[in-house]
Order: C-alpha cells, then structure tokens, then sequence
C-alpha cells in the first residue's frame, strides 16, 4: 500500500509539474506574441510619423509647374495655369512620412526617399541636378536630368 501510494504521489507531483510547463509555455507564448504586436505597433508609428520636407526648385529656368503624386496637386490633368500645382517660382513645404516618391515637372522627374529619421535619400547619379541628401530639403537645379553617362541608381 505504501509503495502505490507514494506512486501516486509521484504521479500527482508529475501532473502538476507537466501543468506548470504547460503554463509556462502558454504565458511565454503569449508574452512573445504580444511583444511582436508591441514592436509592430512602433514600427507603425514610425512610419505614420510626417516629417517637414521643403522642396525648392527656383533655380528651374524657365519656371514651370512640379509634382509629387499623391502629395501635391497633380499638373497633367488641368491647365496648370488655372490649377492649384505648385509652381518653381517659390519653396514650398510638405509633410511627407517615411517611403518612397516621385519629384516631376513637365520635361522631368525623379524618384527620392524619405527615412526613418525624416531625412532625404536620393540616388548619386542625380547629383548635378539634386541635392539635399542627408537634409530636409530637396534642391532640383536643373529643367533635365541630362546630359548623364551613366547607369541610372533608380
């Protein structure tokens, strides 16, 4: 009877320690999944943050209109003489969240990237004609992106 007894015991002592790795288990499961929805959730305000970016094409000869689809008001559907597009005769201010967009007047464009960080990004072949890597202003300088030799980056 002792000998069942203290098999009994064992085997009570052995449900409650499965049940506790169960337990233990699931909460850890738990936990790693609702850390994951945590770090999503703050990679997702990263992306939702605006960041301030000034456009100045001024230096455009003859002045023209330009766009950013999706941003600005558009130039190819209207007359842009009536429209509200932008115009290079003046910088102008946009709040832009992190990714990928298109800079493009009438005779050019050119894609550019907006990071993490609220920063500019643009390919290095468009250098003569761009700049403000690494700032918060874009500066296009030239009507064209040509002459250009090379491959382009984009």
């Amino acid at each position: 009877m002792r000998g069942s007894q203290g098999c009994r015991r064992t085997r009570v002592g052995s449900l409650r320690a499965g049940s506790a790795w169960i337990a233990i288990l699931l909460v850890h499961g738990w936990l790693m999944a609702y850390s994951a929805g945590i770090a999503e959730a703050a990679s997702r305000s990263l992306y939702a943050q605006e960041h301030s970016i000034s456009v100045d094409a001024t230096a455009l000869e003859p002045p023209t209109h330009w766009y950013v689809p999706g941003v600005t008001p558009i130039i190819w559907s209207m007359d842009p003489d009536s429209s509200e597009a932008y115009q290079t005769t003046e910088p102008r201010e946009l709040k832009l969240k992190p990714g990928k967009y298109q800079f493009g007047t009438f005779t050019f464009d050119f894609p550019f990237m907006v990071t993490l960080e609220g920063v500019l990004d643009i390919a290095p072949s468009l250098d003569q004609c761009v700049s403000g890597r690494g700032t918060r202003t874009l500066k296009v300088v030239c009507s064209r992106t040509q002459p250009y030799g090379g491959q382009p980056e984009y």
